[in-house]
């Protein structure tokens, strides 16, 4: 508006601009070596000879579009760069807060931990206290005893000592029976009491406990969705709906025949974890199975039989890197063996897991199992496994009542 308020007010100052200086005619031209608007007499001259020239209209149409473009080009970018920005600052504001949900998360269960020690605290004092009263109140029971006994010595020693002044007609008729009972009478010792504390506290090894978390924590990372595999699905097995649980029920005449179940998913590379409830279970098998050169041998149990050892074929020969529960308490894992049979290791469970962890890692030829019952603490570990082929999670709820439930991921 500025630039026409102007050509209005001057029209000869415009007109002069459109104007060549030298030859005063009209700028027509553009010549492109020069990138300057001259006039025909200056496109003639020696000065422009050879130069490529051009309508000024022709040129200025090319400009503009080039400019629109440009614009059109830059104002995407623009418009990019306003949405990055706007992603960068959603993205740092979930930032934050996830990082302060987690610190909040941080504070809270050291929080829980330190109230968790408060009590055990306060637990061992109170045990304490009832047994230095226990015992206090033993020993003064036995403090007041002996005071009695000690008189009763006394009262016997002064009268004894009172007889010794009689004359021996008296000391020869006395009747009372005091010399008998003093010739019988005994101290009475109290009941002894232990010099050690019945229970003596000794805290637990929070290092030790911290690092197993922390190990736990570590496979959790690869935690992955599971489901069970309803293929060839035996008789004695039922499969709940989301295919997440399984258990078994007896049928008659057949006293067992149960081979577990697979995972529907199968790995034949990186690391991989999962959970199982085994809380409702006194028995079950738990690991991972991979097919081998040996799978058409027949070990274990045929229908309507039990073969002497029905834990045969688990175990790495026959492609079976698996640990069980038996009997309630015990807790085995299967080992390679030269024989037909399993080399059966016993155990050693300080808490009984409710929850198992398996994880597989598959290039390093390792499954190790971890009690999350017990701070995460590790169960057993197989090294050096060999993976020919694809690996699958394997269930097996033996031959007891209860579910084997697969837990979801972070549940």
């Amino acid at each position: 508006m500025e630039r026409i308020r102007e050509f209005k007010l001057n029209p000869e100052k415009e007109l002069k601009r459109n104007l060549c200086v030298r030859h005063e005619e009209k700028l027509l031209l553009f010549c492109k070596e020069d990138r300057k608007v001259i006039c025909w007499l200056c496109e003639r001259s020696q000065e422009h000879h050879g130069h490529h020239t051009y309508l000024v209209e022709e040129v200025v149409k090319e400009c503009q579009e080039k400019l629109q473009a440009a614009l059109e080009r830059l104002r995407k970018e623009q418009q990019k760069a306003e949405k990055l920005e706007a992603d960068i600052r959603e993205e740092r504001t979930s930032w934050k807060y996830q990082i302060q949900t987690e610190r909040q998360r941080i504070w809270t269960e050291f929080n829980q931990l330190r109230s968790i020690l408060d009590s055990e605290e306060q637990r061992e004092l109170q045990k304490l206290e009832e047994e230095e009263k226990r015992i206090l109140d033993s020993l003064a029971e036995a403090e007041v005893e002996l005071a009695q006994q000690n008189q009763l010595v006394k009262e016997l020693i002064s009268d004894l000592e009172h007889r010794r002044k009689w004359s021996t007609v008296d000391l020869l008729q006395d009747m009372s029976g005091i010399m008998k009972w003093s010739e019988i009478w005994t101290l009475k010792k109290p009941k002894t009491v232990s010099k050690r504390l019945k229970s003596v506290f000794h805290a637990p090894d929070l290092s030790t406990m911290l690092r197993m978390c922390r190990e736990l924590t570590h496979v959790q990372c690869y935690w992955v969705d599971i489901t069970l595999n309803p293929i060839n699905l035996n008789l004695n097995l039922v499969l709940s709906e989301d295919q997440r649980q399984v258990m078994s029920v007896p049928i008659w005449p057949v006293k067992y025949t149960n081979y577990g179940i697979l995972g529907s998913q199968y790995f034949s590379s990186g690391k991989h974890y999962w959970e199982i409830d085994v809380s409702k279970k006194t028995a079950w098998i738990l690991g991972v199975y991979c097919r081998t050169r040996f799978r058409n041998i027949k070990f274990g149990v045929r229908q309507g039989t039990v073969h002497r050892n029905v834990y045969s074929r688990y175990r790495p020969q026959c492609g079976y890197w698996v640990i069980g529960l038996q009997n309630k308490f015990e807790y085995k894992a299967f080992e390679e063996s030269s024989t037909s049979h399993p080399m059966v290791l016993t155990i050693s469970m300080a808490v009984p897991p409710h929850r198992v962890g398996v994880f597989l890692d598959y290039d390093a030829g390792i499954v190790s199992f971890f009690n999350v019952t017990n701070h995460g603490s590790l169960i057993y570990k197989f090294s050096k496994c060999c993976f020919s082929q694809i690996a699958y999670p394997y269930f097996n709820p033996w031959n007891c009542p209860g579910p084997i439930i697969l837990c979801p991921p972070c549940s």
